[in-house]
Formats: C-alpha cells, sequence, structure tokens
C-alpha cells in the first residue's frame, strides 16, 4: 500500500500566506517564510540569529502583556535596508514552548480589509459628497410625483398604475433615506454602554422577523466591561450585521447564526497624527454558516455599492463601517475555522 505523508514542517511554513517569523527565547530570529523574505526584502539566512530588533522596530515591551496574543493594525515600520512598510502585526507565544514566539506581518491588502486604510476612508468621504447631492437634488422631485399620482388615485384612473407609481417612487424614497445616513458627518455621542441589553434587543428583532426559523447562539464572555459607543448607532449596527447573515445562510444547510463577545488584550489602532494609538479591547462577533463574500470583492466589502447579491444595494456593510470608525473602532470580516465560518468582528474602547 502507499503511505500518505503529511507536509512537513518548512512545507507547512513555505504554504503559509502570510509573512512569519518564528522568535527564540533569546530574542533572535530562529526562522523565516517566503513571504516574510520577499515582505522584508530579506533572505531567511541573513535574519536567522540576528536580534529580532535589528529586523523589525517592534512596539515597545510596555504594550505586551506576557501570555497574550500581541497586535497592531496599520503600523509603519522600518526594514534593516530603510524600506517602509505599512502592515499589521500579531504576535502570539507558542503554545508548550516557554519564550518562544511566532510574529505574522499582513500587508496594506489586509489592513485594507480592518476598514481603516486612507484609500478606504477617501472613498467614504467621496460617498458623503455624493449621497448629498443625490438626496437634495431628487428628493424634492419624489414628493411632488408621489402627490401627482394621489391625485390622480383619487379620480379611479388607471387606479392600478397609479399605485405601482406610488409605490416605486416609495421604493426610490426609501433608497434616498438609507444614502443620507452618509452625508451625517457629526462627531457621534459616545457613552460607557452595557452591550448585552443591545444584543439582546437585536436578537429578539431578528429572530421574530428576518431570522425566523434560523437559530442565534449566544457565546458571550460574562465579565466584559463596559464599551464606548452609541447606543442607537451600535443596535443598527447589529442588526444589519444579523440582516446579512441571515440572507447569507439561504435555505439549506445548517442555518445559524453566532453572537459572541470577548476582551481581547493588545488590539490597538492608530489615533491620530501624533503616532498616538488607541487600544480596542471590546469585540463582538457575528458568525454564520455561509459561504462568505465571494473572492473577487473580499478586500472592497465596506465600500459603498459593493454587493455580492444581485439585489443588494452595496449601502448596508458601508454604513457599518462608517457608524463604527465614527465611534473610534473598527470592523473586521473574515473567514475562519473548520469548516470555514463568515465572522463580522467588531473592536471598540473599553469606557
Amino acid at each position: 500500500m502507499l503511505s500518505m505523508r503529511g507536509p512537513d514542517e518548512a512545507e507547512l511554513l513555505a504554504a503559509l500566506p502570510v509573512a512569519l517569523l518564528v522568535v527564540d527565547p533569546d530574542d533572535r530570529v530562529a526562522r523565516a517564510n517566503g513571504e516574510c523574505e520577499t515582505l522584508l526584502n530579506l533572505s531567511e539566512r541573513a535574519m536567522l540569529g540576528q536580534p529580532v530588533q535589528t529586523i523589525l522596530n517592534l512596539p515597545e515591551p510596555a504594550q505586551r502583556r506576557e501570555g497574550h496574543a500581541f497586535a497592531v493594525f496599520d503600523t509603519e515600520m522600518v526594514t534593516p535596508r530603510g524600506v517602509r512598510i505599512r502592515v499589521d502585526l500579531i504576535e502570539t507565544e507558542v503554545v508548550d514552548h516557554p519564550g518562544w514566539r511566532t510574529i505574522t506581518l499582513h500587508n496594506a491588502a489586509a489592513s485594507r480589509r480592518l476598514g481603516i486604510s486612507s484609500e478606504r476612508a477617501a472613498a467614504a468621504r467621496s460617498a458623503v459628497g455624493a449621497a448629498a447631492m443625490l438626496a437634495h437634488e431628487i428628493k424634492n422631485p419624489l414628493s411632488s410625483i408621489r402627490g401627482a399620482a394621489q391625485l390622480i388615485a383619487d379620480g379611479a384612473a388607471q387606479e392600478e398604475l397609479t399605485r405601482l407609481m406610488i409605490a416605486e417612487v416609495d421604493r426610490i424614497a426609501a433608497l434616498i433615506d438609507h444614502m443620507q445616513d452618509f452625508t451625517d458627518t457629526r462627531p457621534r455621542a459616545v457613552e460607557p454602554l452595557n452591550i448585552y441589553p443591545l444584543l439582546a434587543h437585536a436578537r429578539g428583532v431578528a429572530l421574530a422577523g428576518f431570522a425566523r426559523g434560523i437559530t442565534i447562539e449566544e457565546r458571550y464572555d460574562p465579565s466584559l466591561p463596559q464599551a464606548m459607543g452609541n447606543g442607537d448607532a451600535l443596535l443598527q449596527i447589529i442588526l444589519n450585521l444579523l440582516k446579512n447573515a441571515a440572507a447569507a445562510l439561504g435555505d439549506r444547510g445548517e442555518r445559524k447564526i453566532t453572537l459572541a463577545t470577548a476582551y481581547r488584550h493588545g488590539i490597538t489602532v492608530p489615533a491620530g497624527k501624533d503616532g498616538a494609538r488607541v487600544a480596542l479591547p471590546i469585540e463582538i462577533c457575528v458568525i454564520d454558516t455561509g459561504p462568505g463574500a465571494p473572492d473577487d470583492i473580499a478586500e472592497h466589502l465596506f465600500d459603498p455599492f459593493v454587493s455580492s447579491r444581485p439585489e443588494g444595494k452595496g449601502l448596508g456593510l458601508a454604513l457599518v463601517d462608517k457608524l463604527i470608525r465614527d465611534m473610534g473602532g473598527i470592523v473586521q470580516y473574515a473567514r475562519e475555522g473548520r469548516p470555514h465560518q463568515t465572522v463580522f468582528r467588531l473592536l471598540l474602547r473599553r469606557a
């Protein structure tokens, strides 16, 4: 019989689609995969045995907690050859090997999925201008059209046609109302929030309506502290994500959505031009067993007018991204687990 040999360590490292460094207890580089060589423009041979701080300007040890993963998003680093790169860095201790740790580096493409890149912020600003213009130029004439259609209907002339006109005008007006959510650029008031009543309310609304017949499982951290946020905006965000999850499940297979919370140490994002960073430890996840977004639009899910559904308008996730950024947080999309599940992860500041 033929024996099946699984991949060895070197083959597994080479197959990883992200840059990876393995660091020993003496803080020296023990391994580096091919993606890491490409990103840093440095061979593994040149990195082996070198202090990791000579390879990357890692955040100060004071920002890291022993026994916890550490992550910084959208951070600039300088390679030994003076090349500046913007990456997301995740540092994790190796289980059962005290002192050993791995460092993964995700390039700018990963950052764009987090909703914190300057390119997507610029796209959002463009959407604000487009929505404001559209609302101003179209909504008032729509009101006049609807009034005229109602007058015709009162005379019982062409009743069916006028009802159709009214319905279509109402549909377009609803779209304009939705787009107007993007035009409000005022700072959103935030305050300490207990997120659990909001999650319970959103779950109840979903089960009574668009998610009827779907299991919504709760997987909560009971010790989670209060978050900084806006209650109305956060409720709208969670409802939007639940609606997306319910639509993605379809009518076949396991129809389950999971609401999960956790406290994540070491998650930080830029807070301003002065280089300061802010921690986002409060995590809320909406997880579904659907197929996820097609690969060709996964990196653009939060851009306005991008949708994987034929009937979709591409505004729901763009609004989620805007509302969460208005509260100083971020939203992530990922495919995780075995079998793969779709995860939308909200990260907020602690109160």
